[in-house]
Order: C-alpha cells, then sequence, then structure tokens
C-alpha cells in the first residue's frame, strides 16, 4: 500500500525533544511536550527547573532569510536589554534547525521561556508598563528596515481582501461592509507617521506577564516593515474587545498610551490615526485566515465573519471613524 504524501504534519515530541537535546547538548532529563498548533507549532522542553519553547514554523510559512532577519531583531533588542523571549543557538552557534518532515524541510528554532502568565484582563500599571516596552522596542527599531514583510495598504487592505474572496462572495453584506472599509483607509494618509519595524501582533496572548509588572513579549512571527502606529492601534483594538465596560477600556487605553509616550511622543497626527491603524490590521488578519485554511478553516464560516464584522464596526462607531 503506498503512503500518502502529506501537506501539514506535527512532529512527535518525543523525537523532536531528542533532537533538540542532542543539538542543543540538553541533559537526558529535558522532556519535550507538544503546546500547541497554529500557524506555527509549539513546544515546549523543560527538565523541571529550566524550560525552553521551540517553534517549529510550518512548511512554506517562512523563508530561511525572514527567519534569520527575526533573529538578527530579537538579539538586537536582547543586547539593548528588552524584555523578549529570544533565540538561542546550539552547539555549532546555528539558530535555526532543518527537520526534514514528511511534508518537505520545515524550520525549528529554540526560544528562552517567557516566565509567567498570559493575562486577558490586564491591570492599569501593565498596560502602562505595556506601553513604555512597545514604546522601547519601537525607539530601538525607528527608521531602521528589515528583509520581510512591508505593511503598506496592498498588503493590509487589498490582498486580504482578495484571499478571503476565495471563501466568500463580494455580494454578501459582510463582505460589502468590509470593502467599505478598506477604500475608506485606502484614502487614508498614513505616511506622516513614524515607520520603523513592527512587530504586529502585540496582544496579551504574545506577551507573559509576572506580578503585573514584568512583561515579557514574545512571537516576532509577524514582525516586518511598517507605520509603527499600526501596532499601538492593534493593541488599542484588541483591549476594547477585551474590555466591554467602555469606561474600564478608556482607563487602561489611556495608562498604556501613558506608559508609551514617556519614552517616545506621539503627534495629534498619529493620535487621531490609531484608530484607523487599528482597524487596518484587523483586515489584515482576514487575509491570515484566508490564506492559511489549514489553521483557520474553523473561523472561515458565514457565522464567524458576520461575528468579524460586528467587531469592526463596533470599533468603527465607537472612534466615530468616517466609513
Amino acid at each position: 500500500m503506498n503512503t500518502f504524501p502529506v501537506t501539514t504534519s506535527t512532529l512527535d515530541s518525543k523525537f523532536l525533544g531528542n533532537f533538540i537535546k542532542d543539538k542543543y547538548a540538553l541533559n537526558s532529563d529535558f522532556e519535550c511536550s507538544l503546546f500547541k498548533t497554529g500557524i506555527n507549532h509549539t513546544y515546549f522542553i523543560t527538565d523541571k527547573k529550566t524550560s525552553y519553547a521551540i517553534r517549529v514554523y510550518c512548511y512554506n510559512w517562512r523563508s530561511k532569510i525572514e527567519i534569520e532577519e527575526e533573529i538578527k531583531i530579537l538579539n538586537y533588542l536582547k543586547s539593548n536589554n528588552t524584555s523578549i523571549s529570544y533565540p538561542i543557538p546550539d552547539e555549532e552557534k546555528n539558530y535555526i534547525q532543518k527537520i526534514n518532515a514528511p511534508e518537505g524541510i520545515r524550520y525549528a528554532v529554540l526560544f528562552s521561556f517567557a516566565k509567567g502568565d498570559k493575562i486577558r484582563f490586564l491591570t492599569e500599571n501593565t498596560c502602562f508598563i505595556i506601553g513604555t516596552l512597545m514604546a522601547n522596542f519601537h525607539k530601538l527599531t525607528l527608521n531602521k528596515t528589515t528583509k520581510r514583510a512591508i505593511y503598506n495598504k496592498d498588503s493590509l487592505l487589498k490582498t486580504p481582501y482578495k484571499k478571503l474572496t476565495q471563501f466568500f462572495t463580494e455580494e454578501l453584506p459582510e463582505m460589502k461592509a468590509i470593502k467599505k472599509i478598506i477604500n475608506s483607509l485606502d484614502k487614508t494618509n498614513f505616511e506622516n507617521t513614524k515607520k520603523g519595524i513592527v512587530h504586529l501582533d502585540i496582544w496579551y496572548d504574545n506577551m507573559a506577564i509576572k506580578n503585573e509588572t514584568k512583561v515579557t513579549l514574545f512571537d516576532f512571527d509577524f514582525c516586518g516593515n511598517g507605520n509603527q502606529i499600526l501596532d499601538i492601534g492593534y493593541f488599542c483594538n484588541q483591549l476594547f474587545n477585551i474590555e466591554i465596560k467602555r469606561d474600564i477600556y478608556e482607563l487602561k487605553k489611556n495608562h498604556f498610551l501613558k506608559g508609551y509616550i514617556s519614552i517616545l511622543p506621539l503627534s495629534d497626527n498619529e493620535l487621531d490615526l490609531l484608530p484607523r491603524a487599528g482597524l487596518a490590521v484587523f483586515i489584515f488578519y482576514l487575509g491570515v485566515q484566508s490564506h492559511r485554511f489549514d489553521w483557520s478553516n474553523i473561523f472561515l464560516t458565514k457565522n464567524y465573519l458576520t461575528m468579524y464584522v460586528a467587531r469592526l464596526n463596533s470599533w468603527v462607531n465607537y472612534n466615530k471613524i468616517d466609513i
């Protein structure tokens, strides 16, 4: 009987653990376990005293050059004492491991373990700390570029919509609403805002928090070149979706912005454009879900699209964005 080829595999944690222990000369007490599958797959390896995270990139998701660029950014941030999860070289000083998976060559990187918890409902103090952490990252990477994605109106708006049309007809009311938002954002002038390297996915799910004040940022898989207000607006938008009580949202948002501005000032124009920047990133992630159907097919339903558009409209209405 012939063995069928696969498009996506989940590596056996025991074999991956032995592979990593050999490459990094870890002691035999280390045990590896699958933490989650997603756009990439994450494993934890620990001997109960020391822990690491292993990211196994999905097949053809990131090129080796893109991963090398991500590692350069992370090492630069680490060298400047930024609180991040950073890559760790093996015994031969290599950061990237090649894995011959059933679907083809996949890459893996070992990262330091971000200690703390994922906390959905952040305190005001933690929001302030997150603001300072984001601003420090932006200050260090201001006007710098990387050989990775360029986040502009094409990649944030037009390409995602095109990918979405593979799953939904443009005649749907939800698709018409998205198109209307895109047309409005396409006319927005983001040019007179600070540019540099952006994370593009800073929210509570990508940070570990300890004792409210120690925040460690991780998962730079979407880092690239763009307007830095994209990160700020996206965080505010995520916070908005979590904090249903709007007075609480405003309080926490203001603490976040105070923290940010204490490190890096924002112009009145940048502050005015934050709601539109946050909206653009949310459109972008609809495109990611469409592109990575193997990961996100449970989301790509009419029901999900209706919910997502309702969130977009809620943000639009709250911020009085003229669509």
